[in-house]
C-alpha cells in the first residue's frame, strides 16, 4: 500500500512548514487526480495513521477530486472524460490520449492556527 508512504511524505512536508512558520496545522488540502494511481480512502486512512503521535494528530486531510480532462483533436476542445476506461471524446467519440488534467497529487494549501505567544508585561 503505497498510500502510507505518500501520507507520510505529506505529513513530513506539513510538519516542516508548520515548524518553519511557527503555526499549528489543522487541515491539509490536496488535489487528487483520477489518474494519480492513489486510492482516496486508503490515503485518508493512511494520513490518520501517519499523523499519530505528531503535532498534526487530529488534523484533517481535505481531498479535492480532480477529473480527467482530455483535448479532442476533432472538436478542438477540452472535454471531461466520463470514464477512465475509455479515452475518447464524450461528444464525438474520437479517441484521444492528450491528457490535460487528472494526474495531480499535490498539496495546495494548509489551514493553520497561529500559536498563541505569551507576552511578558513591560514594567515601566
Amino acid at each position: 500500500m503505497h498510500e502510507l508512504s505518500i501520507a507520510m511524505s505529506i505529513v513530513d512536508a506539513a510538519l516542516d512548514e508548520s515548524q518553519r512558520r511557527g503555526v499549528q496545522v489543522s487541515a491539509v488540502h490536496l488535489r487528487l487526480g483520477a489518474l494519480a494511481g492513489v486510492v482516496k480512502d486508503a490515503l485518508m486512512f493512511s494520513y490518520e495513521v501517519a499523523c499519530q503521535d505528531t503535532p498534526l494528530q487530529g488534523s484533517q486531510l481535505m481531498v479535492e477530486d480532480v477529473p480527467v480532462i482530455v483535448f479532442c483533436l476533432q472538436c478542438q476542445k477540452e472535454r471531461v472524460l466520463q470514464s477512465v476506461q475509455l479515452f475518447a471524446c464524450p461528444e464525438c467519440g474520437t479517441p484521444t490520449m492528450d491528457i490535460r488534467q487528472g494526474k495531480e497529487l499535490e498539496v495546495f494549501a494548509l489551514e493553520v492556527q497561529e500559536e498563541e505567544v505569551q507576552e511578558e508585561e513591560v514594567q515601566e
